[in-house]
């Protein structure tokens, strides 16, 4: 069940910059092209930094970290400081002191939380239509990221709390990233970047 590491930048950023191309083909918006795909890249990378940093600094052990310390069920401490004696492998142990935040979750909410706030901008979510279906649309890459974070608590590699830590620093950096290139999506202008107006 686990959602391999290298299925995340394709589902946080490659399938977003897809959807970007998609849309300039459509509309031939070269500055919302570019926007779309900075702002995404920015997002991913903030995120990923901060993620690292957070989880070289605390050093939560993953779920599973009894077995990565002892692979063969023998748990095993210091008669004289109680310490635990791990008999592991090095770079297993120290993979396993990395559970808080999630790096799926955060990834994953940074990558498609930006795409959310794109798609409701280009698609006029608030336009004050009343067209539910405009809400379905966007909930589909939050619904998306929210299962790929979910596997990583199915799948005993991190507790709930580090997917949700993940997950909030993601929907945060990706916020401020789309506003530094877009307007708010409830904004008359709410579907076109901010060099756009003022190149005109």
């Amino acid at each position: 069940n686990t959602v391999p590491f290298w299925a995340v930048p394709v589902i946080g950023i490659v399938l977003p910059c897809a959807i970007f191309g998609g849309i300039y083909f459509k509309k031939k918006n070269f500055y919302d092209l570019h926007h779309g795909i900075l702002g995404i890249l920015y997002s991913v990378l903030i995120t990923a930094v901060i993620t690292d940093a957070i989880k070289d600094g605390v050093g939560r052990p993953r779920p599973d970290f009894f077995w990565r310390c002892f692979p063969d069920g023998k748990d095993l401490y210091d008669n004289v400081t109680t310490g635990v004696l791990c008999h592991g492998e090095k770079s297993v142990i120290k993979e396993g002191h990395k559970s808080f935040p999630s790096g799926h979750a955060s990834w994953s909410f940074a990558g498609l939380g930006f795409l959310t706030w794109y798609l409701t901008g280009k698609i006029a979510v608030f336009d004050r239509k009343g067209h539910i279906a405009k809400l379905c649309i966007i909930v589909l890459p939050l619904l998306t990221a929210a299962l790929v974070a979910v596997s990583r608590v199915d799948d005993y590699w991190h507790h709930w709390q580090d997917v949700f830590a993940g997950a909030i620093i993601g929907l945060t950096v990706a916020s401020f990233c789309y506003l530094q290139f877009f307007p708010y999506p409830f904004d008359a202008d709410g579907a076109s970047p901010f060099y756009q107006f003022t190149s005109q």
